[in-house]
């Protein structure tokens, strides 16, 4: 424990952003650094509390109270080795991630908890400065071959640990480039795209092939990947979106959300589009859906020129604190405001959309919506809701952008090829201890098995599909699981 009294003295602080004004103009990172003193002041607030929750509520059993103390000792190879060695990517989590681990904070019961997110991507990105993230090449190869299907996070977290255990490893990528979700899904004003190609070019380095353009059960046979390959990854994430089947969906100028952010990554990236583009530029824009995904839209919309922005969410406004039924130290449902939303965005609460209106061009001009009065059953949670009779009314919109979610990967082409089970919830099948599907030699990890999810929980889920890999070909494994983590903080 650095400083017993840290966490008396300061206070949580969050670095600074470029002002909203001036961020919009460009599609760059605006999150500033932490100074030296201030990065030291936020490691001090950790408590080294005798039970730490961060720990659990971390899905990777990051071993937290230990790299803040390296922290604020400056002791910046420790901290690295602490953090890397539950996590793979840093640098991915410590911009995106949620921070599931700072709602567990035992800090946070009284007081704002930890920056535990600001300062692990410090830890990353000054390890990278100090030349101590080197690529990690196994002395010894095992001759298995492993096909990783998907290079989002989960498939990425699963190629990095089997190719630290000696395996041979090939990603296989549908895209232009790796990286999924994290690079065609995520604006670069989130995630710049060089900090994808950083880890990507290390990746390499340590020997991991990858195969772009390469979409299994299209034009890469699944035939010969059962041949060719020892064990096969699914990890190609949940990717069909949820549909809004109200009168007027097929109007031009209703699209899933995916579609626009995917399109507007290719721009900044300088790919060719080769479908229909997108462009919010001087549009009413209203976004459905009040997630991330969401979120994301409204930045991009605000950074295209839109006339307006609005975001519906179905379910009502959210309290802006803890309330009896989210307790300390579970993950609050709470009211969020994102820095796209700082930007400029008229959000709109327990509203549903009853049809898409359009001119005789087939063009989308408004939306018809109705405001909604929802029941709260005992737990504190909406359970059901009426439509509040008189509020029907229509709201000028010429893009409507559709984010309400992913209901499971696509089953067409490998999966039904593959002959792979799916739950009743149409995610491949697979044990939650093993990740093995019915076909003895095929894993299914991240979104694909698990449903739509946080990036964090892709990569544990990689990490620890990579362990029963490995046991399967092996008969043991050496490869650290969360669960073995958490052991060793304790001990």
């Amino acid at each position: 424990m650095g400083k017993p009294t840290g966490f008396l003295e300061f206070t949580r602080e969050l670095p600074s952003k470029t002002a909203a004004a001036d961020r919009v103009k460009n599609y760059g990172e605006f999150v500033q650094r932490f100074s030296n003193e201030k990065l030291n002041e936020q490691a001090a607030r950790c408590m080294n509390c005798g039970v730490p929750f961060c720990h659990s509520g971390c899905p990777l059993g990051n071993v937290i109270p230990e790299f803040n103390d390296a922290v604020y000792r400056k002791s910046w190879k420790e901290a690295y080795e602490i953090l890397s060695s539950t996590n793979n990517f840093p640098e991915f989590t410590g911009r995106i991630c949620p921070a599931p681990c700072e709602s567990a904070c035992v800090l946070g019961i009284n007081q704002p908890p930890i920056t535990i997110e600001e300062i692990e991507k410090h830890i990353i990105e000054i390890a990278f400065e100090n030349g101590l993230v080197k690529p990690r090449k196994p002395n010894v190869r095992t001759g298995k071959k492993i096909a990783v299907v998907g290079s989002g996070p989960a498939g990425l977290a699963a190629a990095a640990q089997l190719n630290y255990a000696g395996h041979n490893v090939t990603v296989f990528e549908r895209d232009n480039k790796p990286g999924g979700l994290l690079r065609y899904g995520i604006p670069d004003f989130k995630l710049e795209k060089t900090v994808i190609d950083r880890r990507i070019g290390l990746m390499e380095e340590e020997g991991i092939i990858f195969n772009c353009n390469a979409n299994v059960g299209v034009n890469i046979s699944v035939n010969d990947l059962l041949r060719e390959y020892h064990a096969i990854v699914l990890a190609g994430g949940s990717t069909v979106p949820r549909d809004l089947p109200a009168t007027g969906r097929a109007l031009k100028g209703v699209h899933f959300a995916m579609d626009f952010l995917k399109q507007q990554n290719q721009r900044v990236a300088g790919e060719p589009i080769t479908v229909e583009e997108i462009k919010a530029t001087g549009k009413n824009v209203i976004v459905i859906g009040g997630g991330d995904t969401g979120s994301d839209c409204v930045g991009t919309s605000n950074r295209h020129g839109a006339a307006s922005v609005t975001q519906f969410e179905l379910l009502p406004k959210p309290s802006a604190t803890r309330t009896p039924f989210m307790p300390w130290p579970t993950y609050p449902m709470i009211l969020k405001v994102s820095s796209s939303h700082e930007e400029g965005c008229e959000r709109h609460w327990a509203i549903a959309t009853k049809a898409f209106v359009g001119n005789d061009k087939g063009e989308l001009t408004a939306l018809k919506v109705v405001d909604l009065e929802w029941k709260i059953a005992e737990d504190g949670r909406p359970a059901q809701f009426v439509e509040i009779a008189g509020s029907e009314r229509t709201l000028p919109c010429e893009l409507a952008l559709l984010a309400m979610g992913f209901v499971h990967a696509q089953h067409e082409g490998m999966i039904k090829q593959l002959g792979v089970d799916t739950d009743d919830r149409g995610n491949v099948k697979a044990g939650e201890r093993e990740f093995q599907t019915n076909i003895n030699k095929i894993f299914a990890c991240g979104d694909m098995r698990r449903g739509q999810s946080l990036v964090v929980w892709a990569i544990s889920e990689g990490r620890e599909c990579a362990r029963k890999v490995d046991e399967f070909l092996m008969g043991t494994s050496l490869l650290e699981t969360k669960d073995a983590s958490l052991l060793q903080a304790v001990l």
